[in-house]
């Protein structure tokens, strides 16, 4: 999947950027546009469908979900790097997300998040393994949320920050919400604001690694079983 985004992302380059990628961003046709939104909500369809098909438990096919939300970004910017040379550099700008609105900032803040998800999914799947009890408390879900809110928040206050004006004024005029990115150029991404989210997270990781737990009612034999008897008829 993560090859499939970075060839999309390639030939839309080539059709739009010819000399190379670079903000102000060259707009799309509406219709285009609205197609990319739908492929970016199918991405995430088929991210979920493949979690809650790996999955034994809830914990765990949320576990699998991001954990190849953060491979798939992983593989992304690889893959780019390896076709293009491009990003440049970690710190080279990027649009992340358009869901739903733009979401910008350098190429190393998504992949330090995707790296910190693939680490939390695969200790909740450890333990599951393990016939442990993987939910998370009330508190380090607590903590994990208000880190990924604060993460997306520094991911979108440059844009909501230059562009706020424009996205209201297209919302009640009746225009696309994206006009606004033919003219918008990242101005100063807030670190600060990425490591304070980043930092709820990795608490709630780490509580979450070391709270002594209990094992559930069924054994790793069982989950076995009842793996197998969803893949066999």
């Amino acid at each position: 999947m993560g090859v499939l985004e970075a060839a999309v992302v390639i030939y839309l380059r080539r059709l739009y950027f010819p000399g190379g990628f670079h903000f102000p961003m060259q707009m799309v046709e509406s219709d285009i546009a609205v197609v990319e939104l739908w492929r970016e909500a199918a991405t995430l369809t088929m991210l979920i469908a493949i979690g809650s098909l790996a999955g034994r438990t809830r914990a765990e096919r949320f576990s699998y979900f991001i954990y190849c939300f953060g491979l798939w970004d992983l593989v992304y910017y690889a893959f780019l790097k390896l076709a293009l040379g491009w990003p440049e550099s970690l710190f080279t700008w990027d649009i992340l997300f358009l869901l739903p609105f733009p979401w910008v900032g350098p190429v190393l803040a998504p992949c330090i998040v995707a790296l910190t998800m693939c680490g939390v999914a695969l200790t909740a799947i450890r333990f599951t393994d393990r016939g442990l009890d993987a939910s998370m408390t009330v508190r380090e879900r607590a903590l994990l949320s208000s880190g990924a809110a604060v993460i997306i928040g520094s991911f979108t206050l440059d844009w909501i920050l230059v562009d706020g004006p424009t996205f209201w004024g297209n919302i009640t005029g009746g225009r696309h919400i994206l006009d606004g990115l033919g003219h918008y150029v990242p101005q100063h991404y807030p670190w600060w604001i990425f490591l304070v989210g980043w930092s709820l997270g990795l608490a709630s990781w780490f509580r979450y690694a070391r709270r002594p737990r209990g094992r559930v009612s069924f054994e790793r034999a069982d989950l076995t079983a009842s793996r197998t008897e969803r893949i066999l008829p």
